[in-house]
């Protein structure tokens, strides 16, 4: 008898195992696979990304994904072909996406960082400390329509001459290093180069674009998706996104620890480069927003408008065109 029981017994918790490893199995293998690329390489301006991965929360909402960068073609290409089913993108580089015969399906879902963060920087010995003293100085430019259109703009916003500016075509693989050699200035993201050269000990001053007009605080970075994709998954991009934010909220409410799940993903950041910038992006990934990743319309279309008033763009792109707050948890 003692025999049978312990019989019974046994095969109990063999049916509990084998039950335990199957609905382990179907967890696993019905994740939706999901890719999402970046813009370039990764750093603090993704990082609610990369925790949102790390913790787990996009396995509780029933998703695989796969943070990458881009290949050739381009994130938005990438993207709107369907090759990845998320992005991360700027609100200027969609310009062509939304321009002509050759629009691309995206649809920028959520903005990663509240406010424009991106601005010039030169050293504090050059004396920029404002842009009308950009005149008789060298830009180190892209050529590329917007870019010149916003430096034009800040400059004479600040009744400076751009005339007088004198722009050479970039070769700049290391902002810092740039500033220090024959070129005087230079477009960075705050939260990154003028960070970087605050630690290496690098006196700079900094031009705040959206400080010389409200059209100039438009968004980037911003997290696009396929036009289809959105269509024939809306409850996947909502999850998501939920996991994205919950990602984000984390990396507000815990800098540091954000910044180590960050360096321990991608170990070949600098540390203290990633802790000091994740400590100041801390507060403008939602910044004054009511809720993290929404988009004030008025902004968005304000970037647009100014551009075509301008004479940067041929025609004009349709208010309420690129965006949506439909697929973020906003209640």
């Amino acid at each position: 008898m003692k025999k049978l029981l312990r019989l019974l017994v046994l095969l109990m918790m063999l049916t509990m195992m084998v039950s335990c490893v199957k609905k382990e199995n179907v967890q696993t293998t019905d994740l939706a696979n999901i890719t999402v690329l970046l813009d370039w390489a990764p750093n603090t301006n993704h990082t609610g990304l990369y925790v949102a991965q790390q913790k787990g929360y996009y396995t509780d909402e029933g998703l695989d994904v796969r943070i990458a960068q881009p290949s050739e073609g381009g994130t938005e290409m990438l993207v709107a072909s369907g090759k990845a089913q998320f992005g991360v993108s700027f609100q200027d580089s969609l310009v062509p996406a939304f321009l002509g015969n050759d629009k691309l399906p995206v649809t920028a879902i959520a903005a990663l960082i509240q406010h424009n963060t991106s601005g010039l920087l030169s050293l504090k010995e050059k004396g920029i400390d404002r842009p009308m003293k950009l005149e008789g100085y060298k830009y180190a430019t892209w050529d590329m329509d917007i870019e010149k259109a916003i430096i034009k703009k800040v400059m004479e916003t600040d009744g400076g001459d751009y005339s007088k500016l004198k722009l050479i075509p970039s070769t700049v693989a290391d902002a810092v290093s740039a500033i220090q050699t024959h070129v005087d200035c230079v477009w960075v993201y705050y939260a990154w180069d003028k960070i970087r050269a605050d630690i290496a000990g690098v006196q700079t001053n900094f031009i705040d674009f959206k400080d010389y007009g409200n059209e100039l605080d438009y968004y980037n970075p911003v997290l696009i998706a396929g036009n289809d994709f959105l269509k024939n998954n809306p409850e996947q991009a909502k999850a998501f996104l939920r996991a994205t934010e919950k990602g984000y909220h984390y990396a507000m409410e815990h800098p540091d620890e954000a910044a180590v799940l960050l360096t321990n993903t991608v170990p070949e950041l600098d540390k203290t480069l990633v802790t000091k910038s994740q400590e100041w992006l801390a507060n403008q990934y939602q910044a004054d927003a009511t809720h993290w990743g929404e988009f004030d319309a008025d902004r968005w279309n304000g970037f647009y408008n100014w551009l075509y008033n301008e004479k940067v763009i041929d025609s004009p792109i349709p208010e309420g065109t690129g965006f949506t707050n439909d697929y973020l948890p906003l209640d």
